[in-house]
């Protein structure tokens, strides 16, 4: 049996077969590596994020036996393993968030006058976005970003983590109160309509 093969089959098949042929588990590499890669890199920074990425199939492969086959998609498990990763690294992303602020932004590119202005205003809005997330309990930061920048829905971000949608739910709102503090009016966690 050979990868292509397993194009249209759902990822608990895929895992189910992956457990006597431990070539296919690279299938469910292929599809969800560059989900997985984009979270941890905005966790972690690009370099790390190979680091805990590969990290993460690791304990994936070595754990496909114990993968719940009632689920279809292996993403959120996916992500909670990568986020039990990076919550071994919670120092080291808070004092990288920290440094941020404390160095400052990068100086701006001699330019077009617009293109400078929009590069002060992002670079000050990530300024304080950094800031308003070093500043979460690491229990909201892991469902602030699930949500808001994976875009997983509340269901994906319980299963995720291993906890009821309700504490997701509570998690979010704490997290965006606090966020929408730090920024003031302008509002970059918005709900969507998936995640009601």
């Amino acid at each position: 049996m050979t990868p292509e093969d397993t194009d249209s089959d759902d990822d608990a098949s895929v895992i189910a077969r992956s457990r006597h042929e431990p070539s296919l588990f690279a299938v469910i590499f292929d599809r969800h590596s560059r989900h997985i890669h984009r979270y941890l890199a905005r966790r972690l920074g690009p370099t790390a994020a190979d680091d805990v990425l590969a990290d993460t199939f690791l304990i994936a492969f070595d754990k496909r036996a114990k993968f719940d086959p009632a689920r279809s998609d292996a993403r959120p498990w996916l992500y909670g393993i990568a986020t039990n990763l990076i919550s071994r690294q919670r120092r080291m992303e808070v004092r990288e968030l920290k440094l941020r602020l404390a160095v400052g932004p990068p100086p701006a590119d001699e330019g077009h006058a617009d293109r400078v202005a929009d590069r002060v205003s992002a670079q000050a809005l990530g300024v304080r976005l950094d800031r308003a997330l070093a500043a979460l309990r690491p229990r909201e930061r892991d469902v602030l970003l699930l949500t808001a920048a994976e875009g997983l829905a509340y269901q994906e971000v319980a299963e995720a983590l291993g906890i009821p949608v309700g504490t997701v739910k509570s998690r979010l709102n704490r997290a965006r109160g606090r966020v929408r503090a730090e920024l003031g009016a302008f509002d970059l966690v918005k709900e969507t309509s998936r995640h009601g």
